[in-house]
């Protein structure tokens, strides 16, 4: 049965958190996208915990966790400080690390800071630079119909995000580049209804996936990739906005690193493809464990 409950960290704000499976293998902490996002959508990495302990936790701000009105919290700093929070609290010494999106972002940011007993991380659905990142949305939105990217570009540029045909273009980007399922599964619409006006994601991102505007906008680790040792999978769907430019820029980089393409996926392929994203990640946390 999942355990579940709330730790109370140094600001004095309460975090949830589950853990579901046991074993003895190695824990995996996970670590949600948005930022804001909630760990609903990360829900089919249950499936992981057939030997070892799967922890979800929201992040401060989202989800069950507390939502403190508190905009100038939300940077990347204090969310690694709370990393280091949650595992003191659930007494994980040794850890897979697994940060999809903004939780990549984060993982990065993390690992940069040599914490210790990390056995493996797996960076899935993310970059090592927003710039970057940027890059490869508005080259996206140049494969799409010439009045949708116009819609895009516009209104944009006038911050018109509620305009009827921005949201339309929006939403086809969304099909082509987030989830490519014809009906999304509960656990990612209960995220998109935790990303709804939420603070964390409108300070550190922006308005929306693809126009990144908020606290992060100019954040680059790709100089600093090298200093990464520990083994990681790189994961990304074959249509992701944050597909295999940017994870063979971070594979490039590292020292001991795997990627991993779905070919019918977007940007959650643990959700579109959860058979093969769960066997290819339970596969390489035992080949890293068998290193010993």
């Amino acid at each position: 049965m999942p355990r579940e409950g709330f730790i109370t960290i140094s600001t004095g704000h309460r975090l949830w958190y589950k853990i579901v499976g046991e074993g003895s293998g190695t824990p995996l902490l996970t670590l949600h996208g948005g930022p804001g996002a909630g760990h609903d959508y990360l829900e089919p990495l249950e499936a992981l915990g057939n030997g070892r302990p799967v922890i979800f936790y929201d992040q401060l701000g989202c989800g069950k966790s507390d939502k403190p009105d508190a905009r100038p919290m939300w940077t990347i700093e204090r969310f690694a400080d709370e990393i280091d929070e949650v595992r003191a609290a659930l007494g994980l010494e040794r850890i897979h690390l697994l940060g999809q999106s903004w939780g990549g972002w984060l993982g990065i940011e993390y690992l940069l800071r040599q914490p210790a007993g990390i056995v493996s991380a797996v960076l899935a659905s993310t970059s090592a630079s927003i710039p970057q990142f940027t890059r490869e949305c508005e080259r996206l939105i140049g494969e799409m119909p010439e009045e949708m990217q116009r819609a895009l570009r516009e209104h944009g540029l006038t911050g018109n995000y509620a305009d009827p045909g921005y949201q339309a273009a929006m939403m086809e980007f969304y099909k082509r580049h987030l989830c490519r399922l014809p009906e999304w599964p509960g656990c990612v619409m209960r995220t998109v209804a935790n990303l709804d006006g939420n603070q964390v994601y409108d300070t550190i991102n922006g308005p929306n996936e693809f126009t990144t505007i908020g606290n992060l906008r100019y954040w680059n680790r790709i100089p600093d990739l090298h200093q990464i040792r520990v083994p990681v999978l790189l994961t990304c769907g074959r249509y992701d906005e944050l597909g295999e430019v940017c994870s063979r820029t971070i594979l490039d980089r590292i020292a001991d690193g795997r990627l991993e393409i779905f070919e019918h996926s977007a940007h959650v392929a643990h959700a579109e493809e959860p058979d093969a994203y769960n066997n290819t990640v339970a596969a390489f946390f035992r080949a890293v464990e068998n290193r010993g």
